[in-house]
């Protein structure tokens, strides 16, 4: 099919339903004389009239009226598909990708994931858990989410998840053996779990502070892990003393599984946020995400606060 088969279409089934040029100027949003040589046109390309012009207006000829019954039906085709098209752009819909680092797949999109899915039944989620910082525009992501700090500046970010604080966590069955440390330098005498950032290579240091009073720690221990899953997972085999965000550990704690330990040392840290590159317009899906996410952790904010950084 080529373009100029096309051309002038609409103009003649606007000419022929309302059965004036005058009339379906005003429905086209144009003047009667562009009309008219639209017509004019049409009517050069396909060798034939297709209306009859008097004073009294405008009329089908017998070949405009075949014509006329044998597009209409394929037009109204086209603005159906067109209306379901435009639809389908405003429903929350189609694949989302999301890149997040282990610790916050585990605290924000985990705890979130069954019911967001019940909510949108037309939206598919392909997570990819990856603790290293990639270029989510350039690998096709629709959004990231990781520790604000460590966000782009040329993103737009919002704040998602619970406030969060770093808690010093020990089964009781370690604690029984190795007994419990009453200040953060007694750690330097315990089997701590160290965790590795793949970003740096570096061993986490461990932060505290309390009444303006701060401490960082170089704690040592004889595992040294690069997942927050397996973080949590080495404390609760009583393997040792770690040092994990709030947000995930806190049912342990609740089941006996875990202790919290020197609570009144948790400096806060930077919270979760989901980050996406700055577009004139975010996407259903994904606006669906972060609206469901705020709601759901009683972030509601006035739109002001989504930052562009």
């Amino acid at each position: 099919m080529r373009q100029e088969q096309l051309d002038g279409i609409a103009t003649f089934i606007a000419v022929a339903e309302e059965k004036g040029f005058s009339a379906a100027s005003v429905k086209l949003g144009v003047s009667p004389s562009a009309v008219s040589q639209t017509i004019r046109n049409l009517e050069r390309r396909v060798g034939l009239a297709l209306f009859n012009r008097n004073t009294r207006g405008v009329s089908l000829t017998e070949t405009g009226e075949l014509f006329f019954e044998r597009i209409r039906p394929a037009v109204r085709e086209l603005v159906l598909a067109s209306d379901e098209l435009g639809a389908i752009a405003e429903r929350p819909a189609g694949l989302l990708r999301i890149n997040v680092a282990r610790a916050g797949h585990m605290i924000v999109m985990q705890p979130v994931l069954r019911r967001f899915l019940d909510r949108y039944p037309d939206i598919r989620i392909d997570i990819s858990v990856e603790n290293s910082l990639v270029d989510i525009v350039g690998r096709g992501f629709d959004a990231g989410i990781r520790f604000g700090d460590l966000v782009e500046r040329d993103m737009v970010a919002v704040k998602v998840g619970p406030p969060i604080s770093a808690w010093i966590l020990a089964s009781p069955d370690y604690l029984e053996r190795h007994g419990t440390p009453a200040h953060p330098r007694d750690l330097l005498n315990h089997e701590c779990v160290c965790f590795r950032h793949l970003t740096t290579g570096q061993i986490e240091r461990w932060s505290f502070s309390k009444h303006g009073e701060m401490l960082e720690l170089s704690v040592s221990g004889r595992l040294i892990v690069n997942d927050s899953a397996a973080l949590v997972q080495a404390a609760l085999d009583g393997i040792g003393v770690i040092y994990m965000v709030n947000g995930y550990v806190e049912r342990f704690v609740e089941q006996g599984r875990l202790v919290r330990l020197l609570a009144d040392w948790s400096p806060p840290l930077p919270g979760f946020t989901l980050y996406y590159a700055d577009r004139r317009r975010v996407p259903p899906k994904l606006r669906a995400l972060i609206d469901f996410l705020r709601e759901d952790w009683g972030a509601a904010q006035p739109q002001a606060d989504l930052l562009m950084r």
